[in-house]
């Protein structure tokens, strides 16, 4: 052991923390813009309610991560332990928005007043984030457990899929909005933090490509190449929220029982950032900071609880690019900066300036770089023996991206959908099945395949009987279009029959898998070895 003393503040932090921060900043500004976009949400009412409360959350974990990396120093003896990132869960942002909050606001909006159906919004948010904490309370417990029985290409490759598709593609698609500032901003992402060119006057490569993005969208604005956006609220009545505090009258609780109807949809998320958790402690051990992932799980559920305690509508989780923090020097001072940063943002009220000037083409290249850096991560810390398994995994994540875009087609009142030929109906219905819960089905799909190519039939037969089980609850494959879970016998003819086609296919596999391996010889049964164990491409 190394008794080396802990250099918990690096030059690597100015990099970590702005890529953490803006990270951060790109979902609250995710989360407040779709429900102005897609809901008509009141923009005031979310800055003044729910961004201090979510930030909080934010504020809780990085602190708590913060504090856990000097524990890690101090058993390990290690100078360059690298705190383990927190922010705002992406997947969920968009669940929570789309799935809860947006319809929440919609139905409240047919018998309320707009101020009183937001209030009512933000309860059911209060509850069901209150109710995810619990749940990753309970799951803390048995997550150290899973992390040794599920293969590395497994967690790896199910936080690949969802790095390349949520991550990094989603926030493509904002940037080419504005091609000339985003692109421009990606490149310096890019050339700095990819290719490791510093950026001149040794500013930090991310908090130089939100200045160049920032700059150049400006300039084209000024010029009369773009148009600016109507300002949706006034910047002043962002600052210093007061109303927030009302939360601590607990009258949120009342919507407890409004809130059941949210909870197929809402545990689903919060099962995924438990996955994603101890994801994110395999790909921390994979770079040489060995959490213990029961601890980790936990400070997620506490910062959850936090939020919800606070009026959060968000829930936090351990962000999966811990590798790319490190490749930066990333040491511990950029959880602490984060953490100070994005709570402060929340309580006095300046992320309300960030999101009326910030444009969004400056500040998501971050993404993307967060997105690649973890995608290549997972296949520099998995046996190459084991690449196909990682490969395999972003399917479902594919079907999730493919089911986005057309679901936003399907719905636009100029497509008629029962106007559609039998077979494009039936992709359809492929699609959004195949999506649903995909980043479980890709944790399953891809350890199966791991266990497969070191031979172990009987492992892989195992995943299967979960997957097929899995099934039968909506865990994954939900045949409801707001991707619940369900019981059995509350599903009509045609649902139930789709449950038990996919459920069948995992059962009929886990069968001949598991008779498979009874007939294989045992001398047969031994692993493959890795080809190239230093997991170096051939020339």
């Amino acid at each position: 052991m190394s008794n080396q003393r802990y250099q918990w503040a690096a030059s690597g932090d100015i990099n970590a923390f702005f890529g953490l921060m803006l990270d951060n900043v790109a979902n609250l500004l995710l989360t407040v813009g779709l429900l102005a976009g897609a809901f008509d949400f009141p923009t005031s009412f979310a800055l003044q309610h729910m961004v201090p409360g979510t930030a909080i959350g934010v504020l809780v974990g990085d602190l708590l991560f913060f504090w856990m990396a000097f524990r890690l120093a101090r058993k390990t003896g290690s100078p360059n332990v690298t705190a383990m990132p927190l922010g705002l869960d992406t997947p969920s942002t968009f669940g929570m928005v789309f799935f809860v909050l947006g319809p929440a606001f919609l139905h409240a909006k047919e018998t309320l007043p707009v101020e009183e159906a937001a209030v009512y919004t933000w309860q059911i948010g209060i509850c069901s984030i209150f109710i995810s904490g619990l749940f990753k309370g309970a799951c803390a417990l048995g997550s150290n457990w899973i992390r040794q029985v599920v293969p590395r290409a497994g967690l790896l490759g199910s936080l690949s899929a969802i790095a390349l598709v949520i991550i990094a593609f989603m926030p493509l698609m904002e940037i080419v909005n504005y091609p000339v500032a985003g692109l421009s901003a990606l490149a310096v992402i890019l050339t700095t933090l990819i290719a490791h060119v510093r950026f001149p006057l040794r500013i930090p490569g991310a908090l130089g490509a939100l200045l160049v993005g920032s700059l150049v969208y400006y300039a084209m604005a000024f010029g009369g190449w773009l148009e600016l956006p109507a300002p949706e609220f006034r910047v002043g009545d962002a600052v210093l929220p007061t109303q927030w505090l009302s939360v601590f009258q607990f009258h949120w609780v009342k919507a407890l029982g409004d809130c059941l109807q949210y909870l197929p949809v809402v545990l689903p998320f919060a099962l995924g950032t438990v996955v994603g958790g101890i994801d994110c402690t395999e790909s921390a051990a994979s770079v040489g900071d060995e959490y213990h992932t029961g601890k980790v799980i936990g400070v997620e559920a506490i910062a959850t609880l936090a939020a919800a305690l606070c009026g959060g509508v968000i829930q936090t989780t351990p962000y999966i690019g811990h590798p790319a923090y490190k490749a930066m020097g990333g040491r511990a001072a950029y959880s602490l900066a984060t953490a100070l940063f994005v709570g402060g943002a929340g309580l006095f009220g300046y992320f309300g300036l960030l999101y009326a000037i910030i444009p969004k083409a400056a500040i998501f290249p971050i993404l993307i770089f967060i997105g690649l850096e973890i995608t290549a991560q997972s296949y520099l810390a998995t046996p190459r023996r084991h690449y196909a398994a990682i490969a395999i995994s972003c399917l479902p994540a594919m079907a999730y991206l493919a089911q986005l875009f057309t679901s936003q087609v399907v719905s636009d009142p100029a497509v008629q959908l029962d106007q559609l030929g039998a077979a494009t109906q039936a992709t359809l219905l492929n699609l959004r099945i195949l999506s649903n819960g995909f980043i479980i089905t890709s944790l399953l799909w891809a350890s199966a395949l791991a266990a497969l190519i070191d031979r172990r039939l009987a492992l892989a037969s195992l995943f299967y009987l979960i997957a097929a089980v899995f099934t039968c609850f909506g865990i994954i494959h939900s045949p409801l279009a707001s991707n619940a879970t369900f019981l059995l016998h509350h599903l009509d003819s045609s649902q139930l029959e789709i449950v038990c086609r996919y459920a069948g296919g995992y059962l009929a596999t886990a069968v001949l898998l598991g008779m498979w391996h009874l007939l294989e010889p045992r001398s047969s049964s031994a692993p493959l070895p890795d080809a190239d164990p230093t997991n170096e491409l051939e020339p």
